[in-house]
């Protein structure tokens, strides 16, 4: 399709961020991308991964911003935080104040069993003993 073709067919289409329903009342995102089980294209693995990686450098960019000794943390305790703020958002993350002041004081026992005392860790569950772990030992499990 020529470049010209591709944006006649984009302003046909229009652009969402978010899901919706189209007119036959399928689940559609982006340019008319048809994500709904019965018969959409769906997403490939690569378009997930280029997604992801997208959002994780958002969400690191918010756990730079707004805790304040996260870059003197090693990559394991960084990557810690950014899991847990993919998985509930950078306000969802900074919510847990106990865990983040545990962290500050390098209090890596305490951060553990902070993550572990949650509500977010009974959701989670085994993802969260794993990063718990992690924040413990400062090794990737």
């Amino acid at each position: 399709m020529t470049d010209e073709g591709i944006e006649q067919l984009k302003k046909h289409e229009g652009f969402r961020t978010h899901a919706y329903k189209c007119t036959s009342g399928k689940w559609t995102i982006g340019y008319g991308r048809n994500i709904d089980e019965d018969g959409g294209p769906g997403i490939t693995e690569e378009e997930a991964e280029h997604l992801l990686l997208n959002d994780l450098v958002t969400y690191r960019t918010g756990c730079e911003q707004e805790i304040a000794f996260f870059e003197d943390l090693d990559l394991v305790r960084q990557d810690t935080l950014v899991n847990m703020a993919f998985n509930m958002g950078v306000a969802g993350l900074l919510k847990f104040r106990n865990m983040l002041k545990a962290i500050q004081d390098k209090d890596w026992e305490r951060a553990g069993r902070e993550m572990l005392n949650s509500r977010w860790a009974r959701q989670v569950g085994r993802r969260a003993e794993e990063l718990s772990l992690q924040m413990v030992t400062g090794e990737r499990q």
